[in-house]
């Protein structure tokens, strides 16, 4: 299902540490599917904005991780970032300068902002609004703040996989987790 070669640069027991502090279904909308595809999105953005991979892949873990519900949780990033930041040395290893990127990626992922100046922080960002189409929503470009994310052919290459809400191989293969869609993807 990976149309691209994609190396992990995390420890997949990094995830199930994660999902076990997790409020929400792994399936859900911000759940665990949505970490893959953003990873996935990151991934394959990186490669081309020269971003960090490592903070990029970590970012999709966290970014949501500390969700208490579906809807309306402006507090969420910052409680992922805050997550992030007490498990680093315990769960995973990032220079100073690379958890601060991680910190702000996760922390004001949801602002709507395009401004900051690291393309690492921006490439996060662009990899998670790349997932919109999972909840119907359109990918508005003036919300990428990347060169690369603005391309058509990536766009629709994210949003086809995000509307179909398709799981990536290494969510099953190397995290060793089983999907089934929630009721309300069925629905749709």
């Amino acid at each position: 299902m990976d149309a691209f070669d994609l190396q992990l640069h995390i420890d997949p027991g990094l995830v199930h540490r994660i999902l076990d502090q997790f409020a929400l279904s792994p399936s859900g909308a911000h759940g665990a599917t949505h970490w893959a595809r953003v990873l996935a999105n990151g991934t394959r953005l990186a490669a081309q904005t020269g971003a960090r991979v490592e903070v990029v892949q970590l970012f999709a873990l966290f970014h949501d991780a500390r969700r208490i519900n579906e809807g309306a949780d402006p507090e969420h990033g910052q409680r992922g970032a805050d997550l992030a930041r007490e498990k680093l040395g315990a769960w995973f290893e990032l220079s100073a300068a690379d958890m601060d990127r991680l910190y702000d990626a996760c922390a004001y992922h949801s602002d709507g902002r395009t401004d900051h100046p690291d393309v690492t922080v921006q490439t996060c960002w662009d990899a998670d609004r790349l997932d919109l189409p999972r909840v119907g929503v359109s990918v508005d470009k003036r919300y990428l703040c990347t060169l690369a994310a603005k391309q058509r052919e990536l766009r629709e290459w994210a949003g086809e996989r995000g509307s179909r809400l398709l799981v990536p191989d290494f969510y099953r293969d190397e995290w060793g987790l089983s999907y089934t869609p929630p009721k309300w993807a069925r629905a749709r």
